[in-house]
């Protein structure tokens, strides 16, 4: 359950051609595929998540759009130095609907920024604390105000942050 719009995320993550993006917890790929497209042939899209269902999804819909630019890579982004990705090697990581699953969110943001390249972004889209009608159980739901504390200790500077309907927030982190 996730009540993302796809194209608006797309829309709100400034993608170019060229550009060599991570999905983190990518799930069923929708947001992927779009990556993938924006990127272009020239670009590489990483889609990873620990379920091999998530990733078969990816694949089968690449595969159906002859989509050629997406790597899949099964990890626990819990793990630091877990991604399969190497050191400061994307453009963009893009966290959504991940942290609320998990207890250590601050290992998976810092996976982020070990592959993100200087100057490069995480943007970060997750369950409004306060939207209670459809969603994860509030206790599941993430601080807003604990994620920028995270960042801010990890040296991330919050370059923005932007709405994405009834249910969703967002917010984008620039890594020094």
């Amino acid at each position: 359950m996730s009540f993302i719009n796809p194209k608006q995320v797309i829309d709100n993550l400034n993608l170019k051609p060229g550009m060599r993006v991570a999905d983190f917890g990518c799930g069923s790929g929708d947001i992927t595929i779009l990556m993938a497209k924006t990127v272009g042939d020239s670009g590489e899209v990483f889609a990873i998540d620990v379920l091999i269902s998530a990733l078969e999804s990816v694949q089968g819909k690449a595969s159906l759009e002859n989509i050629r630019n997406i790597k899949t890579i099964r990890s626990n982004l819990e793990i630091l130095k877990n991604s399969g990705l190497d050191n400061n090697s994307m453009d963009l990581v893009l966290l959504a609907n991940i942290l609320f699953q998990s207890k250590l969110k601050k290992n998976i943001i810092e996976e982020a920024k070990r592959v993100l390249k200087s100057g490069a972004r995480v943007v970060i889209i997750d369950w409004k604390s306060f939207a209670e009608k459809l969603g994860p159980p509030k206790n599941l739901r993430v601080n807003k105000e604990k994620i920028k504390k995270t960042a801010k200790q990890l040296g991330f500077k919050i370059s923005r942050e932007f709405d994405l309907g009834e249910y969703h927030f967002g917010m984008e982190l620039v890594k020094p």
